[in-house]
């Protein structure tokens, strides 16, 4: 028989999921810029390596390394689909959100005319902030999708918090 603490319950279950994703979702996105910085700086400053091709090698490396933990901890509990769509999907959505970040950051230099070095990181942190919640909604609705699961007779029901649902 149901509880009147079901609706709670739930509520309750759904807010723990996504407290999860969102935290382990910044520590890895905090921990794979630190590895940018730092191994653009390696492959820079010290072994010589061009500009544009260390950061082009720090930018595969971080998202790949951001793909995999997202993969087996932000978003474990969620679908599989298969490695390479996984990543082809994650790879165009990263690719994505850079071209919207450098828009923003482009209309204000360049058609709004500021050229304030304050003026132009608050850009930068404005198309952070949204290529961030983009991208979180973006795995959670395309590279990692909700479980879907079947029992004994039952439709497939997909839950939007990855649950299982019977």
């Amino acid at each position: 028989m149901p509880s009147v603490l079901d609706p709670v319950r739930r509520v309750h279950s759904r807010f723990r999921v996504v407290l999860k994703e969102l935290s382990a979702f910044g520590v890895v996105g905090a921990a794979c810029f630190v590895l940018d910085i730092g191994l653009f700086q390696l492959l820079y400053a010290h072994l010589s390596v061009g500009a544009v091709t260390a950061k082009l090698v720090t930018t595969l490396v971080s998202m790949t390394a951001a793909f995999f933990a997202h993969r087996h901890w932000s978003f474990s509990h969620r679908a599989r689909t298969g490695v390479r769509r996984e990543y082809s999907l994650f790879a165009l959505i990263n690719g994505t959100t850079l071209l919207l970040g450098l828009a923003v950051v482009a209309v204000v230099r360049y058609p709004l005319g500021q050229d304030s070095a304050l003026v132009l990181q608050i850009a930068n942190v404005v198309s952070i902030v949204l290529c961030s919640a983009l991208r979180y909604f973006s795995y959670k609705q395309w590279v990692f999708p909700a479980r879907t699961v079947t029992t004994e007779g039952a439709v497939p029901v997909q839950d939007s918090d990855a649950r299982i649902v019977a």
